[in-house]
């Protein structure tokens, strides 16, 4: 159970919104017999993300739009304009959506293991107009080209993967991809690497060679306790191919937290 200050901070950060009263009204109903299945946040500079009206999908809007959580403006400072960017764990498309709109040149190569998500994301793409700029995949990143088994809790949860409760997760197959091959389709240049993969971010990074990682200028990931693997695996890596740790955030359980990685640091 949530304390109530976790509530009220929502309340107030809803109300940065464009919509921000409506917005508060549709969540308020998720919990009325008749409930509104989604919702949709417009912010005050014209961007707007449509989520499932659940608190699992609602969250990265809240990252991404109000507390800017990978801090977009350290992310992307000094590149060139027109960088290439590869989301891996996309969700909804908040962070696509935001750093395609923060950086008006740059590309955006979005990945979504979650078919049901992928449609979200889609959607968001094509809502903002930003089909030229960012290029969704329904695929997931992992340490071969391929299919998975992937845990998908429904309602485009940002806690879909390897990490979600596997009591309440439906597994389904989905297409899977290694990092070689996501850069190689953003035409094997990429400079920002944003990662929350639930779980999928050792396999998927530890597995890749070396060599795709020299134009990658900064990476931000969230990481997650996976048995048999620490952070300080994906520190040791990134530090072998000239990405050193600047920033690192561990948030409430062991095993979990936010790295934040830039070359020549």
């Amino acid at each position: 159970m949530r304390p109530p200050s976790y509530a009220l901070r929502r309340v107030r950060q809803t109300l940065r919104f464009a919509n921000g009263p409506s917005v508060l009204l549709a969540m308020a109903s998720s919990r009325s017999p008749w409930p509104r299945a989604e919702l949709t946040f417009r912010t005050r500079s014209g961007a707007a993300v449509a989520t499932p009206n659940v608190a699992g999908a609602r969250l990265a809007v809240y990252e991404h739009f109000v507390e800017d959580t990978y801090r977009l403006g350290d992310l992307t400072a000094g590149l060139r304009p027109d960088f290439h960017v590869l989301d891996v764990g996309s969700q909804v498309g908040a962070f696509a959506v935001a750093i395609a709109r923060h950086s008006p040149q740059a590309h955006v190569h979005a990945y979504e293991a979650s078919p049901e998500t992928a449609e979200w994301l889609q959607r968001n793409v094509a809502g903002n107009d930003l089909g030229d700029r960012i290029h969704p995949h329904a695929v997931a990143i992992s340490d071969h080209d391929g299919t998975l088994e992937f845990a998908d809790l429904g309602a485009a949860s940002v806690h879909n993967g390897i990490t979600a409760p596997g009591d309440t997760a439906t597994m389904v197959t989905v297409p899977c991809a290694t990092m070689a091959t996501a850069v190689a389709l953003a035409g094997g240049r990429v400079e920002v690497v944003k990662m929350d993969a639930e779980g999928a971010e050792y396999d998927a990074v530890l597995s890749s060679p070396e060599a795709i990682w020299a134009p990658v200028q900064r990476v931000v990931m969230e990481y997650h306790p996976v048995p048999g693997h620490s952070v300080e695996e994906l520190v040791d890596f990134f530090a072998r191919v000239g990405l050193d740790l600047v920033q690192h955030r561990p948030e409430g359980r062991p095993g979990l937290g936010l790295a934040w990685f830039s070359r020549g640091a």
